[in-house]
């Protein structure tokens, strides 16, 4: 009974199976069950023992008290204990579901002499300051969870395993570790002119544009290149007009778990926000569909269309922009450089260096042998990374 799967029971007991259903209603009270079932063994061990003194009594005098005292205990202790009790713990569900059935009445029966050894024996526990049982001790944390999950096995596919994980790791990641940083975001300037604007409508990759005036500080909001595209169509174009359809800007702050963002997403009916600092100033892009990734992964596995910043050479290298970011590194690439610290290449080398190092500087970070190719004079524009001396060294520490 104490070996059954609780989760497998509950869902069990949901489909109406009826050995489930039985003992789900002893396991919510333990104390009860094992005060029944040892009450039980008890009764019938020292029972056993009375008997078996009294047969010995009268066939061998005393001294069959000690042969038939051995005996009993070879005998109880392999058909009454050892081998039983592993067949249970191997079967539980093939033992302990016909059990209820019998341990279920039995329970009604002898409730009144169950509830007086429990009450005696709690009450000796709360002298040691140990509760009663209660059922939150069945509830799973979410590094519990996650340890389930990786023990699923076949049960569970690989790639349904990897998303699983990933939800548990939303609450870990902030909008700051997946945003599109400010110099990239891409946007209507509205102190352009009307053709400017039109071109950047007409091939924009984005559906949705964010709308502002010279600067993205002053952001009025987002557009919608398909509403735009239809004041085109009817002739009606204009920037007021544009102003008119743009949606007031949904700003989130930059260490908001992912978690918590994708339901302000939905509670909001929003598919896209500006993250700011606290100061209020604009740092990035999130969207849904880049949290969306961090669950199911990139909608693309080729690694030059997944991360445009990745240029694999022919020596087997890689040739990695600055600015790109660490945790886009590490899921294009499969590779596990720290994203504890800074969230770009450039800074996390900055940060280890604790300076702006020069081209041609090579250094080991993670494992992981870096050089440095490109340099300005405030950050590193290009750097090469050498995976294959990683993966080389670490076959041969495992020899």
């Amino acid at each position: 009974m104490m070996s059954l799967n609780r989760y497998r029971l509950r869902h069990l007991a949901k489909d109406g199976h009826a050995g489930a259903i039985r003992a789900s209603r002893l396991l919510e009270r333990p104390d009860r069950l094992i005060g029944l079932i040892l009450l039980g063994n008890n009764f019938v061990n020292i029972l056993a023992s009375s008997i078996a003194t009294l047969i010995a009594l009268r066939i061998w005098g005393e001294a069959g008290i000690a042969l038939v005292t051995a005996l009993l205990t070879i005998v109880i202790l392999i058909f009454a204990e050892v081998a039983p009790k592993t067949m249970a713990a191997l079967h539980p569900e093939r033992i302990a579901f016909p059990a209820s059935f019998v341990l279920g009445p039995l329970l009604k029966i002898i409730y009144p002499l169950v509830w007086s050894v429990n009450a005696v024996a709690n009450g000796i526990l709360r002298l040691f300051g140990v509760k009663e049982y209660s059922g939150n001790s069945e509830h799973l944390s979410s590094e519990e969870l996650r340890t389930v999950v990786n023990e699923a096995g076949a049960l569970i596919p690989d790639r349904h395993q990897k998303m699983l994980l990933s939800i548990l790791d939303l609450e870990k990641v902030t909008v700051e570790d997946i945003m599109i940083p400010r110099n990239e975001i891409v946007g209507l300037d509205l102190e352009d002119d009307d053709q400017t604007i039109l071109n950047q409508l007409t091939h924009s990759q984005h559906t949705r544009l964010p709308v502002y005036y010279g600067d993205i500080e002053n952001v009025q909001g987002f557009v919608h290149a398909r509403n735009a595209l239809h004041l085109l169509a009817a002739e009606e174009f204009s920037k007021e007009a544009l102003l008119r359809i743009t949606r007031k800007g949904y700003f989130v702050p930059e260490g908001t778990p992912l978690n918590t963002q994708l339901l302000n997403f939905q509670r909001e009916k929003r598919r896209i926000a500006f993250v700011v600092d606290e100061y209020g100033d604009i740092q990035g892009l999130v969207t849904l569909e880049g949290i969306l990734e961090e669950i199911v992964g990139e909608f693309t596995t080729d690694v030059a269309t997944a991360s445009p910043e990745i240029h694999p050479q022919a020596d087997g290298t890689y040739l990695i922009d600055g600015a790109a970011y660490i945790r886009e590194i590490n899921r294009a690439m499969g590779w596990q450089l720290p994203t504890d610290g800074p969230k770009t290449f450039n800074g996390m080398i900055i940060e280890y260096l604790e300076s702006i190092p020069e081209a041609g500087t090579s250094v080991r970070i993670a494992g992981y042998p870096i050089d440095i190719v490109q340099t300005t004079g405030s950050a590193i524009k290009t750097i090469r990374i050498h995976p294959q001396l990683f993966r080389e060294e670490k076959t041969e520490d495992e020899n």
